[in-house]
């Protein structure tokens, strides 16, 4: 669904849509000027046509990080 970015920070931002009812409670924006620019949105708020999002953190255990041994174990 293609919208346009009204404002933007390291929080989150404020994006216009045609049918705010279709976009889901959490999505993923992509940029189309820099598709290299991803981030995992949730709704924050809801005014007309106006949506303000926050901007979704992967959990740290979520994230995949390289394992270390466990010297106390064999």
């Amino acid at each position: 669904m293609r919208c346009t970015l009204l404002n933007l920070s390291a929080e989150g931002c404020a994006i216009e849509v045609n049918e705010p009812a279709f976009v889901p409670q959490r999505f993923r924006l992509v940029l189309a000027s820099d598709s290299s620019i991803v981030r995992d949105c949730q709704i924050a708020w809801i005014q007309q046509n106006r949506i303000g999002v926050t901007f979704v953190t992967v959990p740290q255990a979520a994230r995949h990080a390289p394992e270390t041994a466990d010297p106390t174990t064999t």
